[in-house]
């Protein structure tokens, strides 16, 4: 078992960064992997990247590669999402999620759920 929370979204002008962060609680955070999703008003969660528990391998989707970047510190039981050149559509509540056994994009298949972090993105 183990709690998530995500945090760091807020408001940015278009073309600015951000990095949002997923703080683990309650279990091993390096035996789990992880992702970012988004959803916007009236839309699916929406996929963005996954990572492994060894942070060795990751996958992103085609919407956002090239200016999202995942990463995690097992360290300090924290993954990241640093996202560069954002834009008004990335506008939407970004949300952490961890498996023990299951890394990739769908969302159903995440057991582990963090509250989602507001990114507004103005033009």
């Amino acid at each position: 078992q183990v709690q998530l929370q995500a945090c760091g979204g807020g408001l940015v002008q278009a073309g600015d960064s951000l990095r949002l962060s997923c703080a683990a609680s309650g279990g091993t955070f390096s035996s789990y992997a992880m992702g970012w999703f988004r959803q916007a008003p009236g839309k699916e969660r929406e996929f963005l990247a996954a990572i492994t528990w060894s942070g060795g391998r990751t996958v992103s989707a085609d919407s956002v590669k090239g200016r999202f970047t995942i990463s995690r510190d097992n360290a300090k039981n924290t993954m990241y999402l640093q996202m560069n050149s954002l834009k008004p559509e990335d506008t939407a509540v970004y949300y952490c999620a961890a498996d023990k056994v299951y890394y990739g994009r769908d969302p159903p298949r995440y057991h582990y759920w963090g509250q989602g972090t507001q990114v507004t993105v103005s033009s």
